[in-house]
């Protein structure tokens, strides 16, 4: 018999395969949200191509997945290390969706909407943290990331235990790592203003 645990990051994973954009884009505008704009079955992209409905529509519905796969863990009983680790399989799945060739969005709505059901205070002290950063850098790109890459360390400074503090870092590298073309990017777009 399969350990529950097993099932738990099976089915969080398949859960991430359900990408929102694409079902948006297919049902409501009849087009593949995958061969327009930068091709990325995302919020950000489905926004620039069809509007701030199909924007929130699709933030809410990747969100949902991570608040689900959380919530799920949770409901079968699972310590909290487990819901960090249910939130990595579910983003995985959509970052890495194997129904569509291993390419999907880049796992920020669905991190959000995990992070929130996971715990409220850490979510709330990320949201924080990139509000402030937004001020002082004016780049959602950098200051979402950075706010990101400071999830761990929440964590940790609220004592919440190793096991979570380690999967959260693996979130912020994978995160990171699908952002890495982005980061770029603005880099050297700073650099050749910069001359």
């Amino acid at each position: 018999m399969i350990p529950t645990v097993f099932l738990l990051i099976i089915g969080s994973y398949l859960l991430g395969n359900i990408l929102t954009a694409t079902m948006i884009s297919n049902m409501f505008y009849k087009k593949e949200i995958q061969g327009l704009g930068s091709g990325n079955p995302g919020a950000r992209n489905v926004g620039r191509i069809f509007g701030k409905k199909a924007f929130i529509a699709t933030f809410i519905g990747d969100a949902l997945k991570g608040a689900l796969a959380v919530l799920t863990a949770r409901w079968l009983g699972f310590e909290p290390t487990i819901e960090v680790i249910a939130l990595l399989a579910v983003m995985l799945g959509h970052i890495y969706p194997v129904f569509f060739r291993f390419r999907g969005g880049q796992g920020i709505s669905t991190f959000i909407g995990g992070l929130l059901a996971f715990n409220p205070l850490v979510f709330i002290i990320f949201v924080g943290i990139f509000v402030i950063m937004y001020l002082f850098i004016r780049s959602f790109t950098v200051a979402g990331l950075s706010a990101i890459v400071l999830v761990p360390i929440i964590i940790a400074s609220l004592s919440l235990g190793t096991g979570q503090f380690i999967v959260a870092s693996l979130l912020s590298v994978l995160i990171l790592f699908v952002h890495k073309d982005d980061l770029k990017e603005k880099y050297m777009k700073e650099r050749s203003e910069s001359k």
